[in-house]
C-alpha cells in the first residue's frame, strides 16, 4: 500500500528538522553564557564596556536585541538575555508572568555579577517586565526605555475585536508548536518566508538573522509565546501595582501604526489596535514626571526591525552627559 503523499512530506520535513537541529547544535554555540538560576539555565549575552549597563528585554516571542547589540555596545556595556523558553535558554517550570520573569532576571544579573546602574530597555511585553523591575529595584535603575510599551488600562479592557485577535494569535502559536515539531517552520524559514513576511529583515547581517530565526524553529519558543500570552492578564494585574516611577528618566517610543497594511494582515483590526496603542502610550507617559515621548514615524509595532535607530536615540538620551 503506497504511503500517502502528505505523510511522506511530513516525514521528510521532520527528518530534515531533526538532522538540521543536530548539525546546528554541533556547529553553533551560544554567543553568551548559559547561567543556572536554580535548576534551569538562561542565556546572557554581554558586549561593550562602560557604565551604565543597558539591559534589554524583548517582546513577546521576540529576541530582537540581537539586531542592535553591536550598535548599543558602541555606546556602553549592553546585556541581552533570552527569557526562559527562547533562544538558547531552557524552559522554566514557573508561570510565564511578569513577576516570575523579573525574579529570574534579577537572579541572572546577580549571579553573572552585572553591576548596576542599569538603563532598562523593554520592547512591547518586555516593557511590563522592565517597569516592574524598576519599581522593585529602584536603587539599581537610572533610566528606562519603553518601545511601543504596554499598559494594563488598555489590555485589561480590550474590545471584543481585540480579544478575538488575541485568541487568533494564541491559536496560531498552538499551530506553530506542531509545525515546529514537524519541521514545517524550519522549512519555511529556510525558504525565506520570514523575510517575505517582513522584508525589513533583509537589511540585517545573515549571521544575526540566522541566530534569531533559530529560536523560532523549536517548539519551546512557540509554547513560551503561548504561555506568556495566556498569562498576559495576570502580568497586567501584577504590573498595575506600579502606579508611578517617580522622576525616573523615561523615554516612551511610539510607532506610527501597530501593523503596516499588507496582503498578509488586511483582515486584522488595525484601527482598533492603533486606538489601543494610543491609549496605552498616553498612560505610560504618566508613569514618570521625567518622561519623554519619541515617535517612530516610519515604524510598525516592530520598531527593532523597522526603525532601530530610534532605540539608539532613546538610549543616548538617558546616558549621562
Amino acid at each position: 500500500m503506497p504511503i500517502p503523499i502528505n505523510l511522506l512530506v511530513l516525514s521528510i520535513t521532520t527528518s530534515y528538522h531533526l538532522i538540521a537541529t543536530w548539525l546546528e547544535n554541533k556547529k553553533y554555540h551560544p554567543p553568551g553564557q548559559l547561567i543556572d538560576i536554580g535548576g534551569y539555565k538562561l542565556h546572557l549575552y554581554s558586549k561593550g564596556q562602560g557604565k551604565p549597563t543597558v539591559i534589554v528585554d524583548h517582546s513577546l516571542g521576540g529576541i530582537d536585541g540581537y539586531f542592535l547589540i553591536e550598535e548599543i555596545a558602541k555606546l556602553t556595556q549592553v546585556c541581552i538575555y533570552d527569557r526562559a523558553g527562547y533562544g538558547w535558554s531552557d524552559s522554566s517550570p514557573k508561570p510565564r508572568s511578569t513577576q516570575e520573569i523579573v525574579k529570574e532576571l534579577d537572579t541572572l544579573l546577580n549571579i553573572a555579577e552585572i553591576q548596576p546602574p542599569y538603563i532598562l530597555v523593554g520592547d512591547s511585553f518586555g516593557s511590563y517586565n522592565m517597569r516592574l523591575y524598576a519599581h522593585q529595584f529602584p536603587e539599581k535603575v537610572i533610566g528606562i526605555v519603553m518601545t511601543d510599551g504596554l499598559h494594563e488600562v488598555g489590555l485589561l479592557k480590550m474590545s471584543i475585536s481585540l480579544q478575538a485577535l488575541k485568541l487568533f494569535f494564541m491559536s496560531g502559536f498552538a499551530m506553530s508548536i506542531l509545525g515546529s515539531i514537524l519541521g514545517i517552520v524550519r522549512l519555511l524559514g529556510t525558504l525565506g518566508m520570514f523575510e517575505l513576511l517582513k522584508k525589513e529583515l533583509r537589511h540585517f547581517p545573515k549571521k544575526i538573522l540566522k541566530q534569531v530565526k533559530r529560536s523560532f524553529y523549536h517548539y519551546r519558543h512557540w509554547l513560551t509565546m503561548w504561555r506568556e500570552m495566556w498569562n498576559l492578564d495576570l502580568s497586567s494585574v501584577q504590573v498595575s501595582q506600579v502606579k508611578s516611577l517617580g522622576n525616573l528618566p523615561m523615554v516612551s517610543i511610539k510607532s506610527s501604526t501597530f501593523f503596516k497594511r499588507s496582503i498578509w494582515n488586511f483582515y486584522l483590526p488595525v484601527q482598533a489596535a492603533d486606538h489601543l496603542r494610543d491609549k496605552m502610550h498616553t498612560e505610560i507617559l504618566k508613569l514618570s514626571t521625567h518622561s519623554t515621548s519619541l515617535p517612530a514615524t516610519q515604524s510598525s509595532h516592530f520598531v527593532w526591525i523597522d526603525q532601530p535607530e530610534i532605540i539608539l536615540e532613546a538610549i543616548q538620551k538617558l546616558l549621562p552627559k
